[in-house]
């Protein structure tokens, strides 16, 4: 009984941590607004830089649960 209640604490604890991180549209960061830095260069194009303060952004995400086929590294037969 002791143990389920320790594991459960365990796991209410893990998961309000990981919690704390706020989920906006780049991804998952400390911040709910993300500090962009938007500016035209000097030929007139518009440059949006965003993302600095992200802890992991969708984009990561997508890659890390990619499945890497693995090709054999020689001759089968």
């Amino acid at each position: 009984m002791l143990h389920s209640n320790m594991i459960k604490l365990i796991l209410l604890l893990l998961f309000t941590i990981f919690a704390t991180g706020c989920v906006n549209k780049h991804g998952i960061s400390a911040k709910y607004y993300s500090d962009c830095k938007e500016y035209y260069d000097l030929q007139g194009y518009y440059h949006k830089k965003c993302g600095d303060d992200d802890i992991i952004t969708y984009k990561e995400m997508k890659n890390a649960l990619k499945k890497k086929d693995t090709k054999p590294k020689g001759n089968v037969w």
